[in-house]
Protein backbone atom coordinates (compact mmCIF):
# COMPACT_ATOMS: atom_id res chain seq x y z
CA UNK A 1 0.00 0.00 0.00
CA UNK A 2 1.26 3.55 -0.87
CA UNK A 3 1.07 6.15 2.07
CA UNK A 4 -2.00 8.24 0.71
CA UNK A 5 -4.01 5.96 -0.81
CA UNK A 6 -6.96 8.03 -2.87
CA UNK A 7 -9.63 5.15 -1.89
CA UNK A 8 -10.38 3.17 0.87
CA UNK A 9 -8.57 -0.50 1.42
CA UNK A 10 -8.97 -3.14 4.35
CA UNK A 11 -4.97 -2.41 4.85
CA UNK A 12 -5.56 1.17 5.75
CA UNK A 13 -8.68 1.17 7.93
CA UNK A 14 -7.50 0.76 11.28
CA UNK A 15 -10.13 0.30 14.48
CA UNK A 16 -8.68 1.60 17.83
CA UNK A 17 -11.71 0.70 20.32
CA UNK A 18 -14.81 2.89 19.14
CA UNK A 19 -12.75 4.89 16.83
CA UNK A 20 -11.99 3.59 13.09
CA UNK A 21 -9.89 5.55 11.06
CA UNK A 22 -9.23 5.31 7.55
CA UNK A 23 -5.31 6.30 7.25
CA UNK A 24 -4.99 6.62 4.22
CA UNK A 25 -7.94 9.30 3.73
CA UNK A 26 -6.06 12.53 5.37
CA UNK A 27 -3.15 13.28 7.97
CA UNK A 28 -4.20 12.22 11.72
CA UNK A 29 -2.09 14.29 14.52
CA UNK A 30 -0.41 12.57 17.57
CA UNK A 31 -0.08 14.51 20.56
CA UNK A 32 2.29 13.78 23.07
CA UNK A 33 2.19 13.79 26.88
CA UNK A 34 5.75 12.99 28.63
CA UNK A 35 4.32 12.19 32.12
CA UNK A 36 8.64 12.70 32.94
CA UNK A 37 10.35 15.04 35.12
CA UNK A 38 13.52 15.15 32.35
CA UNK A 39 11.77 15.44 28.91
CA UNK A 40 13.69 17.40 26.46
CA UNK A 41 10.65 18.93 25.21
CA UNK A 42 8.76 20.50 28.22
CA UNK A 43 10.92 20.43 31.22
CA UNK A 44 8.64 18.21 33.59
CA UNK A 45 5.73 20.52 33.46
CA UNK A 46 3.39 17.68 32.58
CA UNK A 47 4.86 15.49 35.16
CA UNK A 48 1.51 15.09 37.96
CA UNK A 49 -1.02 12.79 36.67
CA UNK A 50 -3.59 16.35 37.29
CA UNK A 51 -1.72 18.10 34.86
CA UNK A 52 -1.14 15.71 31.98
CA UNK A 53 -4.79 15.12 32.13
CA UNK A 54 -5.45 18.41 31.29
CA UNK A 55 -2.82 18.72 28.44
CA UNK A 56 -4.04 15.60 27.19
CA UNK A 57 -7.76 16.90 27.36
CA UNK A 58 -6.57 20.55 25.89
CA UNK A 59 -4.80 18.70 23.02
CA UNK A 60 -7.80 16.51 22.22
CA UNK A 61 -10.30 19.63 21.95
CA UNK A 62 -7.64 21.00 19.60
CA UNK A 63 -8.37 17.99 17.00
CA UNK A 64 -6.05 15.34 17.91
CA UNK A 65 -6.73 12.09 16.28
CA UNK A 66 -4.40 10.33 19.09
CA UNK A 67 -2.78 10.58 22.61
CA UNK A 68 0.60 9.33 23.37
CA UNK A 69 1.31 8.91 27.40
CA UNK A 70 4.94 8.50 27.71
CA UNK A 71 6.51 7.57 31.38
CA UNK A 72 10.32 7.76 30.42
CA UNK A 73 11.83 10.57 28.90
CA UNK A 74 14.05 9.54 25.57
CA UNK A 75 16.81 12.42 25.81
CA UNK A 76 19.78 11.80 24.20
CA UNK A 77 23.10 12.37 25.78
CA UNK A 78 25.12 14.97 23.37
CA UNK A 79 25.79 18.68 23.00
CA UNK A 80 22.07 19.30 22.51
CA UNK A 81 20.59 17.91 25.77
CA UNK A 82 23.48 17.25 27.97
CA UNK A 83 23.72 13.66 29.19
CA UNK A 84 20.82 12.86 28.24
CA UNK A 85 17.91 10.95 30.53
CA UNK A 86 18.47 8.00 32.85
CA UNK A 87 16.06 5.06 32.37
CA UNK A 88 13.79 4.35 34.79
CA UNK A 89 12.15 0.61 35.85
CA UNK A 90 8.83 -0.66 34.65
CA UNK A 91 7.50 0.09 37.99
CA UNK A 92 8.33 3.92 38.58
CA UNK A 93 7.09 4.03 34.62
CA UNK A 94 3.76 2.13 35.48
CA UNK A 95 3.65 4.35 38.83
CA UNK A 96 3.66 7.69 36.23
CA UNK A 97 1.73 6.38 33.29
CA UNK A 98 -1.06 4.01 34.42
CA UNK A 99 -3.19 7.12 36.45
CA UNK A 100 -2.78 9.54 33.43
CA UNK A 101 -4.46 6.67 31.40
CA UNK A 102 -6.99 5.46 33.18
CA UNK A 103 -8.61 9.28 34.16
CA UNK A 104 -8.30 9.17 30.21
CA UNK A 105 -10.22 6.13 29.50
CA UNK A 106 -12.93 7.52 31.43
CA UNK A 107 -13.42 10.46 29.47
CA UNK A 108 -12.86 10.41 26.02
CA UNK A 109 -12.68 7.38 22.94
CA UNK A 110 -9.48 8.52 21.47
CA UNK A 111 -7.36 6.03 20.99
CA UNK A 112 -4.58 6.45 23.62
CA UNK A 113 -0.98 5.41 22.75
CA UNK A 114 1.70 3.49 25.86
CA UNK A 115 5.05 5.27 24.64
CA UNK A 116 7.25 2.28 26.01
CA UNK A 117 9.69 -0.36 24.99
CA UNK A 118 9.23 -2.37 27.85
CA UNK A 119 6.36 -5.31 27.94
CA UNK A 120 5.62 -5.30 31.34
CA UNK A 121 4.16 -1.56 31.01
CA UNK A 122 2.86 -2.06 27.89
CA UNK A 123 1.07 -5.05 29.10
CA UNK A 124 -0.69 -2.82 32.15
CA UNK A 125 -1.17 -0.02 30.08
CA UNK A 126 -3.10 -1.81 27.30
CA UNK A 127 -4.65 -3.60 30.59
CA UNK A 128 -6.42 0.00 31.46
CA UNK A 129 -7.25 0.92 28.42
CA UNK A 130 -4.32 2.22 25.68
CA UNK A 131 -5.14 0.74 22.35
CA UNK A 132 -1.34 1.49 20.88
CA UNK A 133 2.07 0.32 22.09
CA UNK A 134 4.49 3.01 20.59
CA UNK A 135 7.99 0.83 20.78
CA UNK A 136 10.95 2.93 19.94
CA UNK A 137 12.84 -0.46 19.63
CA UNK A 138 10.59 -1.94 16.76
CA UNK A 139 10.10 -4.74 18.41
CA UNK A 140 14.30 -5.22 19.22
CA UNK A 141 14.53 -4.52 23.12
CA UNK A 142 11.72 -6.58 24.72
CA UNK A 143 11.42 -9.92 23.18
CA UNK A 144 7.74 -10.76 24.66
CA UNK A 145 6.47 -7.27 23.62
CA UNK A 146 5.33 -8.78 20.29
CA UNK A 147 3.25 -11.34 22.07
CA UNK A 148 2.10 -9.03 24.31
CA UNK A 149 0.40 -6.51 21.83
CA UNK A 150 -1.03 -9.42 19.88
CA UNK A 151 -2.71 -11.03 22.88
CA UNK A 152 -4.53 -7.58 23.80
CA UNK A 153 -5.55 -7.12 20.07
CA UNK A 154 -3.89 -4.16 19.73
CA UNK A 155 -1.57 -2.03 17.87
CA UNK A 156 1.77 -1.16 17.38
CA UNK A 157 4.06 1.39 16.28
CA UNK A 158 7.22 -0.07 15.35
CA UNK A 159 10.22 2.41 15.47
CA UNK A 160 13.74 2.55 14.16
CA UNK A 161 16.68 3.29 16.67
CA UNK A 162 20.80 2.77 16.19
CA UNK A 163 21.65 1.76 19.54
CA UNK A 164 19.79 2.76 23.08
CA UNK A 165 17.94 6.73 24.07
CA UNK A 166 21.52 7.32 26.21
CA UNK A 167 23.95 6.33 23.23
CA UNK A 168 22.35 7.04 20.07
CA UNK A 169 23.95 10.61 19.11
CA UNK A 170 26.88 9.42 19.66
CA UNK A 171 28.30 9.73 16.28
CA UNK A 172 25.59 7.47 14.29
CA UNK A 173 27.23 5.90 11.12
CA UNK A 174 25.20 4.05 8.21
CA UNK A 175 26.93 2.30 4.98
CA UNK A 176 23.25 2.60 3.62
CA UNK A 177 20.93 5.17 5.27
CA UNK A 178 17.47 3.82 4.09
CA UNK A 179 18.54 0.36 3.11
CA UNK A 180 19.34 -0.41 6.95
CA UNK A 181 16.50 1.38 8.69
CA UNK A 182 14.21 -0.62 6.03
CA UNK A 183 15.61 -4.22 7.44
CA UNK A 184 15.40 -2.74 10.59
CA UNK A 185 12.10 -1.97 10.61
CA UNK A 186 11.02 -5.01 8.46
CA UNK A 187 12.48 -7.20 10.93
CA UNK A 188 10.49 -5.84 13.69
CA UNK A 189 7.16 -5.91 11.19
CA UNK A 190 7.87 -9.64 10.94
CA UNK A 191 8.09 -10.48 14.69
CA UNK A 192 3.96 -8.27 14.77
CA UNK A 193 3.37 -10.51 11.68
CA UNK A 194 4.51 -13.57 13.38
CA UNK A 195 2.40 -13.47 16.42
CA UNK A 196 -0.38 -12.20 14.75
CA UNK A 197 -0.31 -8.58 15.03
CA UNK A 198 -3.21 -7.24 12.57
CA UNK A 199 -2.32 -3.24 12.88
CA UNK A 200 1.33 -2.15 12.79
CA UNK A 201 2.45 1.99 12.24
CA UNK A 202 5.89 2.33 11.07
CA UNK A 203 8.18 5.38 11.88
CA UNK A 204 11.39 5.62 10.55
CA UNK A 205 12.87 7.60 14.16
CA UNK A 206 13.57 10.80 13.54
CA UNK A 207 16.07 12.05 15.98
CA UNK A 208 17.31 8.69 17.23
CA UNK A 209 20.53 8.15 15.81
CA UNK A 210 20.83 9.91 13.25
CA UNK A 211 22.96 13.34 12.05
CA UNK A 212 21.15 16.35 11.04
CA UNK A 213 21.71 15.26 7.34
CA UNK A 214 20.42 11.51 7.61
CA UNK A 215 17.13 13.67 9.24
CA UNK A 216 16.50 15.58 6.46
CA UNK A 217 17.52 12.85 4.29
CA UNK A 218 14.78 10.26 5.73
CA UNK A 219 12.09 13.32 5.21
CA UNK A 220 12.67 13.34 1.92
CA UNK A 221 12.69 9.81 1.12
CA UNK A 222 9.17 8.69 3.26
CA UNK A 223 7.96 7.00 0.21
CA UNK A 224 10.78 4.10 0.88
CA UNK A 225 8.95 3.77 4.53
CA UNK A 226 5.40 3.53 3.01
CA UNK A 227 6.36 0.95 0.80
CA UNK A 228 7.19 -1.80 3.95
CA UNK A 229 3.34 -1.92 3.15
CA UNK A 230 1.74 -0.06 6.55
CA UNK A 231 1.16 3.35 7.39
CA UNK A 232 3.56 5.96 8.27
CA UNK A 233 4.09 7.99 11.44
CA UNK A 234 6.94 10.49 11.73
CA UNK A 235 7.78 12.45 15.06
CA UNK A 236 10.01 15.61 13.86
CA UNK A 237 8.36 17.56 16.56
CA UNK A 238 10.91 20.41 18.43
CA UNK A 239 13.77 17.92 17.83
CA UNK A 240 17.35 18.71 17.69
CA UNK A 241 18.02 18.97 13.95
CA UNK A 242 15.49 21.74 14.00
CA UNK A 243 17.75 23.72 16.27
CA UNK A 244 20.53 23.12 14.08
CA UNK A 245 19.21 24.15 11.03
CA UNK A 246 17.62 27.06 12.74
CA UNK A 247 19.95 27.84 15.50
CA UNK A 248 16.95 27.47 18.02
CA UNK A 249 16.47 26.29 21.76
CA UNK A 250 13.88 23.82 21.90
CA UNK A 251 11.64 26.20 23.16
CA UNK A 252 11.58 28.02 19.66
CA UNK A 253 10.77 25.54 17.34
CA UNK A 254 7.25 25.65 16.45
CA UNK A 255 7.75 26.86 12.87
CA UNK A 256 10.25 24.49 11.80
CA UNK A 257 8.23 21.93 13.40
CA UNK A 258 5.16 23.33 11.49
CA UNK A 259 7.73 22.72 8.02
CA UNK A 260 8.80 19.41 9.00
CA UNK A 261 5.69 18.35 9.46
CA UNK A 262 3.65 19.67 6.17
CA UNK A 263 6.92 18.30 4.09
CA UNK A 264 6.18 14.82 5.70
CA UNK A 265 2.66 14.96 4.80
CA UNK A 266 3.59 16.34 1.33
CA UNK A 267 6.09 12.98 1.60
CA UNK A 268 4.01 10.43 2.06
CA UNK A 269 3.31 10.59 6.40
CA UNK A 270 0.01 9.63 7.46
CA UNK A 271 0.33 10.42 11.24
CA UNK A 272 2.76 13.13 12.73
CA UNK A 273 3.40 12.94 16.61
CA UNK A 274 3.77 16.42 17.76
CA UNK A 275 3.65 18.48 21.14
CA UNK A 276 1.79 21.33 19.41
CA UNK A 277 -1.69 19.90 17.90
CA UNK A 278 -3.96 23.20 17.80
CA UNK A 279 -1.07 24.79 15.13
CA UNK A 280 -0.35 21.46 13.76
CA UNK A 281 -3.99 20.30 12.69
CA UNK A 282 -4.36 23.80 11.42
CA UNK A 283 -1.30 23.51 9.10
CA UNK A 284 -2.44 19.68 7.61
CA UNK A 285 -5.51 20.37 6.78
CA UNK A 286 -4.65 23.02 4.71
CA UNK A 287 -1.72 20.81 3.19
CA UNK A 288 -4.24 18.08 2.59
CA UNK A 289 -6.44 20.43 1.61
CA UNK A 290 -3.70 21.81 -1.13
CA UNK A 291 -2.56 18.16 -1.42
CA UNK A 292 -5.95 17.10 -2.96
CA UNK A 293 -6.53 19.60 -4.99
CA UNK A 294 -3.04 19.02 -7.00
CA UNK A 295 -4.21 15.45 -7.61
Amino acid sequence: MSSHQTSSTPSSVYVFGKRSYDLSSRSFVMGVVNVTPDSFSDAGRFFSVEAAVDHARRMIDQGADFIDVGGESTRPKGKAYGEGSEPVDAREELRRVLPVIERLVGSTDVPLSIDTYKSEVAREALNSGARIVNDISGFHYDPDMPSVVAEAGASAVVMHIRGSPKTMQQNPVYGDLLGEIREYLRAGLAKGEKVGIRQMIVDPGIGFGKTLSHNLRLLASLSAFGDLGYPVLVGPSRKAFIGEVLELPVEDRLEGTIAAVIFSVLNGANIVRVHDVKETVRAVRMADALKKAAV
